[in-house]
Protein backbone atom coordinates (compact mmCIF):
# COMPACT_ATOMS: atom_id res chain seq x y z
CA UNK A 1 0.00 0.00 0.00
CA UNK A 2 1.32 3.47 -0.84
CA UNK A 3 2.26 5.60 2.14
CA UNK A 4 -0.72 7.53 3.51
CA UNK A 5 0.24 11.15 4.14
CA UNK A 6 -1.51 14.23 5.46
CA UNK A 7 -0.46 17.61 4.05
CA UNK A 8 -1.80 20.77 5.74
CA UNK A 9 -2.22 23.66 3.31
CA UNK A 10 -0.72 26.82 4.73
CA UNK A 11 -3.16 28.81 2.59
CA UNK A 12 -5.42 28.37 5.64
CA UNK A 13 -2.76 29.48 8.14
CA UNK A 14 -2.47 32.99 9.60
CA UNK A 15 -0.42 34.85 6.99
CA UNK A 16 0.82 37.20 9.68
CA UNK A 17 2.36 34.27 11.55
CA UNK A 18 3.27 31.97 8.68
CA UNK A 19 6.33 30.40 10.29
CA UNK A 20 4.28 29.59 13.38
CA UNK A 21 1.61 27.99 11.20
CA UNK A 22 4.20 25.77 9.52
CA UNK A 23 5.66 24.73 12.87
CA UNK A 24 2.18 23.95 14.14
CA UNK A 25 1.57 21.60 11.21
CA UNK A 26 4.85 19.75 11.75
CA UNK A 27 4.26 19.48 15.50
CA UNK A 28 0.82 18.01 14.76
CA UNK A 29 2.42 15.16 12.83
CA UNK A 30 1.92 16.38 9.28
CA UNK A 31 3.92 14.56 6.63
CA UNK A 32 4.45 17.50 4.28
CA UNK A 33 3.64 21.21 4.05
CA UNK A 34 1.42 22.05 1.08
CA UNK A 35 2.01 25.49 -0.45
CA UNK A 36 -0.63 26.84 -2.83
CA UNK A 37 0.89 29.31 -5.29
CA UNK A 38 -1.52 31.47 -7.31
CA UNK A 39 -0.57 34.02 -9.94
CA UNK A 40 -3.85 35.90 -10.37
CA UNK A 41 -3.99 34.76 -14.01
CA UNK A 42 -4.38 30.98 -13.99
CA UNK A 43 -6.76 31.46 -11.07
CA UNK A 44 -8.47 34.70 -9.95
CA UNK A 45 -6.47 35.05 -6.78
CA UNK A 46 -2.89 35.76 -5.67
CA UNK A 47 -1.24 33.93 -2.79
CA UNK A 48 2.34 32.89 -2.11
CA UNK A 49 5.64 33.26 -3.93
CA UNK A 50 9.02 31.57 -3.43
CA UNK A 51 9.60 33.51 -0.20
CA UNK A 52 6.77 31.62 1.52
CA UNK A 53 8.42 28.32 0.61
CA UNK A 54 11.72 29.67 1.90
CA UNK A 55 10.09 30.61 5.21
CA UNK A 56 8.47 27.20 5.61
CA UNK A 57 11.57 25.25 4.61
CA UNK A 58 13.63 27.21 7.13
CA UNK A 59 11.45 26.36 10.13
CA UNK A 60 10.34 22.75 9.53
CA UNK A 61 12.11 19.54 8.56
CA UNK A 62 9.23 17.95 6.62
CA UNK A 63 9.05 18.27 2.81
CA UNK A 64 7.59 21.22 0.92
CA UNK A 65 4.86 20.17 -1.51
CA UNK A 66 4.39 23.15 -3.85
CA UNK A 67 1.29 23.51 -6.04
CA UNK A 68 1.86 25.96 -8.89
CA UNK A 69 -1.47 27.40 -10.03
CA UNK A 70 0.50 29.42 -12.56
CA UNK A 71 -0.15 29.99 -16.26
CA UNK A 72 3.51 29.63 -17.25
CA UNK A 73 5.20 27.45 -14.61
CA UNK A 74 8.32 27.08 -16.75
CA UNK A 75 9.27 30.61 -15.71
CA UNK A 76 9.20 29.85 -11.98
CA UNK A 77 10.25 26.27 -11.26
CA UNK A 78 13.89 27.22 -10.69
CA UNK A 79 12.95 29.91 -8.17
CA UNK A 80 10.73 27.54 -6.20
CA UNK A 81 13.36 24.83 -6.35
CA UNK A 82 15.96 27.17 -4.88
CA UNK A 83 13.46 28.29 -2.22
CA UNK A 84 13.21 24.74 -0.89
CA UNK A 85 10.43 22.94 -2.77
CA UNK A 86 10.69 19.15 -2.66
CA UNK A 87 7.75 18.37 -4.94
CA UNK A 88 6.62 20.79 -7.64
CA UNK A 89 3.13 20.33 -9.07
CA UNK A 90 2.16 21.94 -12.36
CA UNK A 91 -1.23 21.91 -14.08
CA UNK A 92 -2.01 19.97 -17.22
CA UNK A 93 -4.08 23.05 -18.17
CA UNK A 94 -1.06 25.39 -17.95
CA UNK A 95 0.43 27.11 -21.01
CA UNK A 96 3.62 25.12 -21.37
CA UNK A 97 5.21 22.02 -22.86
CA UNK A 98 4.19 19.76 -19.99
CA UNK A 99 6.72 17.01 -20.72
CA UNK A 100 9.53 19.54 -20.94
CA UNK A 101 8.62 21.28 -17.68
CA UNK A 102 8.22 18.01 -15.78
CA UNK A 103 11.64 16.89 -17.03
CA UNK A 104 13.11 20.21 -15.94
CA UNK A 105 11.68 19.77 -12.46
CA UNK A 106 13.38 16.38 -12.17
CA UNK A 107 16.60 17.83 -13.55
CA UNK A 108 16.51 20.22 -10.58
CA UNK A 109 16.44 17.18 -8.29
CA UNK A 110 12.78 17.58 -7.33
CA UNK A 111 9.75 15.31 -7.47
CA UNK A 112 7.56 16.15 -10.46
CA UNK A 113 3.77 16.15 -10.24
CA UNK A 114 0.90 16.86 -12.60
CA UNK A 115 -2.37 18.44 -11.44
CA UNK A 116 -5.80 18.11 -13.03
CA UNK A 117 -8.81 20.38 -12.52
CA UNK A 118 -12.36 19.08 -11.89
CA UNK A 119 -13.65 19.91 -15.38
CA UNK A 120 -10.65 18.40 -17.23
CA UNK A 121 -11.01 14.84 -18.59
CA UNK A 122 -8.68 12.42 -16.84
CA UNK A 123 -7.40 11.25 -20.22
CA UNK A 124 -5.43 14.49 -20.49
CA UNK A 125 -2.86 13.18 -18.00
CA UNK A 126 -2.59 9.60 -19.26
CA UNK A 127 0.59 10.34 -21.21
CA UNK A 128 2.26 11.75 -18.11
CA UNK A 129 1.42 8.66 -16.06
CA UNK A 130 2.04 6.01 -18.72
CA UNK A 131 5.47 7.46 -19.56
CA UNK A 132 6.32 7.92 -15.87
CA UNK A 133 7.07 11.60 -16.32
CA UNK A 134 5.64 12.19 -12.85
CA UNK A 135 6.08 10.90 -9.32
CA UNK A 136 2.71 12.21 -8.19
CA UNK A 137 -0.69 13.24 -9.52
CA UNK A 138 -2.80 15.89 -7.78
CA UNK A 139 -6.54 15.60 -8.42
CA UNK A 140 -8.45 18.76 -7.58
CA UNK A 141 -11.75 18.15 -5.77
CA UNK A 142 -12.59 21.88 -5.90
CA UNK A 143 -12.01 24.58 -8.48
CA UNK A 144 -8.52 25.92 -7.79
CA UNK A 145 -7.98 29.41 -6.50
CA UNK A 146 -9.74 29.66 -3.16
CA UNK A 147 -9.73 27.77 0.12
CA UNK A 148 -12.78 26.55 2.00
CA UNK A 149 -14.74 25.18 -0.97
CA UNK A 150 -17.06 22.18 -0.86
CA UNK A 151 -15.68 18.78 -1.90
CA UNK A 152 -16.64 17.60 -5.39
CA UNK A 153 -17.16 13.84 -5.60
CA UNK A 154 -16.38 13.92 -9.34
CA UNK A 155 -12.72 13.64 -8.32
CA UNK A 156 -13.18 10.07 -7.13
CA UNK A 157 -13.68 8.54 -10.58
CA UNK A 158 -10.47 10.22 -11.79
CA UNK A 159 -8.55 8.88 -8.79
CA UNK A 160 -9.76 5.33 -9.32
CA UNK A 161 -8.87 5.45 -13.02
CA UNK A 162 -5.34 6.65 -12.24
CA UNK A 163 -4.87 4.11 -9.43
CA UNK A 164 -5.86 1.26 -11.72
CA UNK A 165 -3.37 2.48 -14.32
CA UNK A 166 -0.48 2.94 -11.92
CA UNK A 167 -0.50 1.32 -8.49
CA UNK A 168 2.99 2.74 -7.88
CA UNK A 169 2.11 6.40 -8.13
CA UNK A 170 1.28 8.86 -5.35
CA UNK A 171 -2.20 10.30 -5.84
CA UNK A 172 -2.99 13.48 -3.93
CA UNK A 173 -6.39 15.07 -3.51
CA UNK A 174 -6.94 18.72 -2.69
CA UNK A 175 -10.19 20.48 -1.84
CA UNK A 176 -12.77 20.10 0.91
CA UNK A 177 -10.98 17.26 2.68
CA UNK A 178 -12.19 16.61 6.21
CA UNK A 179 -13.06 13.65 8.48
CA UNK A 180 -15.98 12.73 6.20
CA UNK A 181 -14.71 13.33 2.67
CA UNK A 182 -11.42 11.55 3.36
CA UNK A 183 -13.40 8.29 3.37
CA UNK A 184 -14.53 8.21 -0.30
CA UNK A 185 -11.29 9.85 -1.45
CA UNK A 186 -9.20 7.12 0.18
CA UNK A 187 -11.58 4.40 -0.98
CA UNK A 188 -11.11 5.64 -4.55
CA UNK A 189 -7.33 5.27 -4.24
CA UNK A 190 -5.89 8.58 -3.03
CA UNK A 191 -3.00 8.31 -0.58
CA UNK A 192 -1.95 11.96 -0.11
CA UNK A 193 -4.50 14.30 1.46
CA UNK A 194 -4.29 18.09 1.36
CA UNK A 195 -6.40 19.77 4.03
CA UNK A 196 -6.35 23.45 4.85
CA UNK A 197 -9.42 25.01 6.44
CA UNK A 198 -10.35 21.78 8.23
CA UNK A 199 -6.99 21.24 9.91
CA UNK A 200 -6.18 24.85 10.75
CA UNK A 201 -9.67 25.24 12.16
CA UNK A 202 -9.06 22.55 14.79
CA UNK A 203 -8.06 23.37 18.36
CA UNK A 204 -6.21 20.04 18.42
CA UNK A 205 -4.58 19.71 15.02
CA UNK A 206 -2.52 16.68 16.10
CA UNK A 207 -5.63 14.62 16.80
CA UNK A 208 -7.20 15.75 13.52
CA UNK A 209 -4.09 14.77 11.54
CA UNK A 210 -3.91 11.40 13.28
CA UNK A 211 -7.60 10.72 12.73
CA UNK A 212 -7.45 11.63 9.03
CA UNK A 213 -4.50 9.31 8.52
CA UNK A 214 -6.19 6.42 10.36
CA UNK A 215 -9.46 6.79 8.45
CA UNK A 216 -7.58 6.97 5.14
CA UNK A 217 -5.60 3.83 5.98
CA UNK A 218 -8.77 1.97 6.95
CA UNK A 219 -10.58 2.82 3.71
CA UNK A 220 -7.76 2.93 1.15
CA UNK A 221 -8.77 1.44 -2.22
CA UNK A 222 -11.93 -0.20 -0.89
CA UNK A 223 -13.93 1.15 -3.82
CA UNK A 224 -11.62 -0.44 -6.40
Amino acid sequence: MPDIQIMPSILAADFGHLAEGCRRAEAAGADQIHVDVMDGVFVPNISFGPEAVKVSAAVVSIPQNVHLMITKPQNYIEAFSKAGADTIQIHIEAQCDVAEVLAAIRDLGKRAAITINPETPVERIFECVENRWVDEVLVMSVHPGFGGQKYMAIAEEKITTIRRMADWIDIAIDGGIDHETVVPAAAAGANLFVAGSYLYGQDDMATAVSDLRKVAQDHFCKAI
